[in-house]
Order: C-alpha cells, then sequence, then structure tokens
C-alpha cells in the first residue's frame, strides 16, 4: 500500500502550478456538537486508534484530558495514510519520498568553536541515524539550529550510551547542547537532578505518556484512582517524574508498585505473563514496540497519563547558557512560526502511523 505525506516546505511539490481539483490529505477540522476525538478519528481516518495521533498534533489546544473538546475549536488534522480528504486548509499529496539518511559531521579541530549538540541512536521515532532525517527531534533540532544560523556554525554528534550524555559530556561541556529530555515537574520538585543543573529549551515535541496492558485484562484507566495498588512497568534508566507530578505521588507515597527490567521489551513480556498490569510509556515508541509481540495482545488505555515535552537541555555551569538557550528558542520560533515545524511533524506522523 502506498504512503502519503502533505507536501509544502523544502520545495517537496511546487503550489503554484497545481490544479485546482487536485486531492488534498490533512487540513482543519471544526469540533461538532457530541464529537470525540474517536469519532473524528473513525470519521475521518477510518480508524478509532488514531485518536491519539489528533490528540498529539493538537496537545497545546486540547491538553491533557482527551475529553477537553469545544464546539469550534479548531483542530488540525495530519495528513497519514492519504487521510482525511477533502479539509479546508488541505495540502496536496505526493507519494513519500524515501528515508533520508543522517549526514553525520567528524569531530575534528575544526569543530571546537561550532556549537556542538548531543544526541543519541535507539530513541525511535525521535532519534535515530536508522531514522528519517534522524528521527523527528533530530530533524527538527537540525531545522531550528539551521534557521539560528549561529555564527560559528554547528555540529550534531551521535553518542551512544544515554547514561553518560547529561553527565559527564554536558556537565563538563564537552559538548554545548542535548537533546531530546524530559523536563520533570521542578515546580513540584526543584530538587530534581535535571532541575537543579539544566536549563531547558522550549518543548521540541510534545507527546502523550499512555499505559499499555494486556488485551484481556481488567486494567483501566478512567482516572488516577484507577492505577492505586496496581504493578506498572517502566524500563530502567527511564524518567520517573511523571508519576509524582501534580501532586500525584503515586510512587513517593507507596500507591503503586514500580518494576523496572533492563529492557523496554521486559515490560512487556511481564505484561503478557501477569507480572506487571501496564507499562507506562510514550505512545509512539510503546507502539513500536508491541509490534513485535503482536498489537492484537495489548490495548493501549484510552486516558493519556500526561502529556510529555522534550527538550533541548544546557547545563548551568556552561559558560554561554544564556546565548545557547536563546540560540536554540530563537530557531524553534522561527520554524513554528512559517509552518516549517508543522510540515516537519506531518512527515514524521505520516511515516511512523504508516509503520502502525
Amino acid at each position: 500500500m502506498k504512503k502519503f505525506i502533505a507536501a509544502a516546505a523544502f520545495g517537496l511539490l511546487g503550489l503554484a502550478g497545481t490544479s485546482a481539483s487536485a486531492e488534498t490529505c490533512g487540513g482543519t477540522y471544526v469540533v461538532q456538537s457530541g464529537d470525540s476525538l474517536s469519532l473524528i478519528a473513525d470519521g475521518m481516518y477510518k480508524d478509532v486508534g488514531k485518536w491519539t495521533a489528533i490528540h498529539g498534533a493538537n496537545s497545546s489546544v486540547i491538553g491533557t484530558n482527551p475529553a477537553n473538546l469545544r464546539v469550534g475549536m479548531r483542530l488540525n488534522l495530519p495528513c497519514i495514510g492519504g487521510f482525511p480528504k477533502g479539509l479546508a486548509d488541505g495540502q496536496v499529496v505526493e507519494e513519500v519520498a524515501a528515508p533520508a539518511p543522517v549526514v553525520e559531521i567528524v569531530g575534528t579541530a575544526t569543530t571546537r568553536n561550532k556549537v556542538n549538540l548531543l544526541t543519541g541512536d535507539d530513541y525511535a521515532p525521535f532519534t535515530d541515524r536508522d531514522l528519517h532525517n534522524g528521527g523527528l527531534a533530530s530533524d527538527i533540532v537540525k531545522n531550528a539550529m539551521d534557521r539560528a544560523n549561529p555564527d560559528a556554525g554547528y555540529a550534531i554528534h551521535w553518542v551512544n550510551g544515554w547514561s553518560g550524555h547529561l553527565d559527564p559530556l554536558l556537565s563538563n561541556a564537552l559538548l554545548d547542547m542535548g537533546f531530546p529530555w524530559g523536563r520533570p515537574d521542578c515546580e513540584t520538585d526543584p530538587t530534581a537532578y535535571r532541575c537543579t543543573d539544566f536549563e531547558f529549551s522550549e518543548p521540541i515535541f510534545e507527546m502523550l505518556m499512555l499505559f499499555f496492558a494486556a488485551a484481556d485484562s481488567d486494567m483501566v484507566f478512567n482516572n488516577d484512582d484507577d492505577v492505586l495498588g496496581k504493578t506498572i512497568c517502566r524500563p530502567e534508566g527511564y524518567s520517573q517524574f511523571f508519576f509524582d507530578h501534580e501532586g500525584r505521588n503515586w510512587l513517593k507515597d507507596g500507591k503503586i508498585t514500580l518494576v523496572t527490567p533492563p529492557t523496554l521489551d521486559n515490560c512487556f513480556e511481564m505484561v503478557l505473563e501477569g507480572e506487571a498490569d501496564a507499562v507506562a510509556m510514550n505512545e509512539f515508541t510503546g507502539r513500536t514496540t508491541i509490534k513485535k509481540f503482536g498489537s492484537d495482545n495489548f490495548k493501549v488505555l484510552p486516558r493519556p497519563a500526561s502529556l510529555d515535552g522534550l527538550h533541548v537541555v544546557i547545563h548551568k555551569s556552561h559558560p554561554q547558557v544564556d546565548e545557547m538557550l536563546a540560540l536554540i528558542n530563537e530557531g524553534l520560533v522561527s520554524i513554528k512560526e512559517d509552518g516549517t515545524y508543522q510540515t516537519i511533524i506531518e512527515d514524521h506522523l505520516a511515516r511512523i502511523w504508516a509503520d502502525f
């Protein structure tokens, strides 16, 4: 089956010469009385499960609660698999181009004077050299830095072994900025390591944190009380701060049992074997993983646990911390204002959902 994507910036398609009758994909949907994200997904994409795609693309409008729809609310529906068709502000569709490889900058003495950014592989769909343009987060950061256009230039370096990114590589200013990292609830817990030691850019991307449970289990998540007494799995090394943010204190007060095996695959195996009630994971990484085990063996609980942003981080001890933060934020604002950011998001969402 062909995969489609809305062509916009970067010269993928010249719209000036396009026929008025050309098929369009994606666009603006105005919420009607009685609508829900599931109903909109069913009508627009012919797939109820794509409610999360709508939510994720409109998180700044909807917020965490997917039921927070208002009549007249304008939602951006990304083009996924050629749907939805015929909406206002839709883009002409074109067969998706082959994934673009990552062009790596070799570290030499000449790169020392550049703005040097740090990321790593194995965090699909956000960063990985085998992904299109290095993944969604890498694509956004590259375009933001291109737009900011620092005088000294910039380079993105790939270092696997995420545990060494924050410390010592960034804490000692061996590289200038790192991505993509989540921000703890610093207002609630200002003593968290990332809060005390790092500055955060504006969000690169906001993603839904979801619970994945066995398809035949009675696990639900309609409100916070539904997880009390449950065993939740999240792999070793993954952030845990969302469990306690906004006064939940699920971990702090022992309201849940958290298990942390070495890998994400281990978590989903534990759910299938009844050793855990659910896996807590961002929607994209979770959906990618359950494909290995058979998506029919799992259910995605239809309420996000949280809405988490991914950021570029700079250590507070960096001698140019303020300038670095202003630089990346300037680039992010610029690509958001002219539509480049939205084009990147739709490009990657089309590819990601086609694989689901």
